[in-house]
């Protein structure tokens, strides 16, 4: 895997993937996941066209059975099962893709890596964007992948949980960064999920995942570390990600990761788990 010198190392780019597709050692996922206000259906929009040999990982399906929070990490054993009939394997160079381009994507990309697929990528810009630039799409029903044996082993020191919170922001041992959108973070707009709280954890830092992408790619690494350390970060301490429901708190993960951040953390159960309880502090305006 290639990068120019400012280019993050977990990107591809359409020029290079275009180039090595059908190489039976590269693997394409389609992770497109929307929020309800986005009015779009991932599951839906795959069936009726992919990038050619892209299966589909469903992000409110690969999750923890027993939890009621929404994206739950599963356990290594349950992702190994559900990587593995997608015909995925650890070893494989697996290049992760959504709708828009840094939404959905990086979630996968951090779940894969998370649980030992070292090769994974995202690619910069998305399938919307292949699509206007004319690029092959394999259009109807999918084929059925070809089941794989995926040898998970789970990072849990890549997680936070809500107990890890809790002493996080109770003795401010690692700074926090929440990627939502500002009214969120300030508690000025409603959550859309129903019966949460706004606002956001004491001490924690905005930075809208927006602003670490242009056009759908993920910024230039001088870019972005210029909005991290903007934001308020110190890169020389550690860090836990946050969001609504753990999926664009992995655009910051990347972001961090891109620019040779290793001291990081997800906090899976992110807002829906926070906000959701009545026991929890919680902080509004600006941070």
């Amino acid at each position: 895997m290639t990068a120019t010198p400012d280019q993050s190392p977990f990107v591809v780019s359409f020029d290079w993937l275009k180039d090595r597709l059908g190489q039976p050692d590269l693997k394409i996922v389609d992770a497109s996941w929307y929020l309800p206000a986005q009015n779009r259906n991932g599951e839906a929009e795959y069936r009726t066209a992919r990038i050619p040999g892209a299966v589909y990982f469903d992000l409110d399906r690969i999750v923890d059975p027993g939890s009621n929070l929404p994206h739950t990490l599963p356990d290594a054993e349950t992702f190994a099962r559900a990587a593995g009939a997608l015909g995925l394997k650890a070893t494989d160079t697996i290049v992760v893709y959504d709708g828009p381009g840094m939404f959905s994507a990086p979630r996968v990309w951090w779940m894969l890596r998370n649980f030992g697929a070292g090769n994974a990528y995202v690619l910069d810009g998305g399938f919307d964007a292949w699509k206007r630039q004319g690029l092959p799409v394999e259009p109807g029903e999918p084929a059925m992948p070809a089941p794989a044996t995926f040898n998970a082993s789970a990072n849990a020191a890549a997680v936070s949980s809500f107990e890890d919170m809790r002493a996080i922001v109770g003795a401010a041992t690692s700074q926090i960064a929440d990627a939502r959108g500002q009214g969120r973070f300030n508690g000025t707009e409603p959550e859309p999920r129903e019966g949460m709280r706004s606002g956001h954890m004491p001490g924690a830092r905005n930075i809208p995942f927006t602003s670490l992408l242009d056009d759908g790619k993920l910024k230039s690494l001088s870019e972005l570390r210029q909005v991290l350390e903007s934001s308020g970060l110190d890169l020389d301490q550690p860090v836990v990600t946050t969001c609504g429901s753990g999926v664009t708190a992995a655009v910051i993960t990347l972001a961090l990761q891109s620019v040779g951040h290793h001291d990081n953390t997800l906090y899976d159960g992110s807002w829906s788990e926070w906000g959701g309880r009545d026991d929890t502090p919680i902080a509004t305006g600006d941070a």
